[in-house]
């Protein structure tokens, strides 16, 4: 894999020589996917924020005792930012988010009314539908299209096979569309939008 123009195992090397250049590349190369990573499951943007900081900061800690097992080093940095993610919900496990509410803050405040009402409808039945979804297949439809994760990085960070999630996403997808298919008509519209295709580019 090049980054910026290198291979990046020759930045790995040099930023765990200590070379601050290199440990930037690998924070520009790969901040926004852990970001993602960890915003699809916090559903906090400060929170998330100061989680993926505190993975780069780890990241430079454990540097010297990273080694190169054929893994990409992204999903090293995964295993880092889940282990943060747990110890966060183990620290405060009275704080409660609702997935994908966060949504609703990018509206324009200019919006229509009755348009406000019906986005918030449109989440709340988008939630119950995934919240209705076997738990492997909702995290890979989180990843994939709420975090945005390629393919190879969602195999990465949930450790499995590229087949394997493709399948997962298959299943995950076609329930979620019979699920809000079969959800109720509000004020004569459907309170969502048709789901892609499955077959959706890594």
């Amino acid at each position: 894999m090049l980054v910026f123009g290198l291979p990046e195992t020759t930045i790995i090397k040099r930023a765990q020589k200590g070379d601050p250049a290199a440990a930037g590349l690998l924070f520009d190369n790969h901040q926004e996917a852990i970001f993602r990573f960890v915003w699809v499951r916090v559903r906090d943007h400060g929170l998330a924020e100061d989680l993926t900081g505190e993975v780069f900061m780890r990241m430079i800690r454990d540097l010297p005792r990273y080694q190169d097992r054929n893994l990409p080093f992204r999903a090293w940095l995964y295993r880092i930012a889940q282990n943060l993610i747990i110890d966060n919900y183990r620290q405060d496990k009275s704080r409660h988010t609702l997935p994908l509410e966060q949504a609703n803050e990018a509206a324009d405040p200019a919006d229509h009314p009755d348009e406000t009402v019906h986005k918030n409808l449109t989440i709340e039945l988008v939630q119950q539908a995934m919240d209705s979804l076997d738990p492997d297949q909702r995290e890979v439809v989180e990843l994939r299209f709420l975090a945005g994760l390629s393919l190879k990085d969602a195999a990465a960070a949930l450790n499995k096979t590229v087949a394997a999630v493709k399948a997962l996403q298959h299943r995950g997808l076609s329930a979620l569309r019979i699920q809000l298919q079969n959800r109720p008509i509000a004020n004569g519209r459907a309170p969502f939008t048709p789901l892609p295709s499955h077959e959706v580019s890594p």
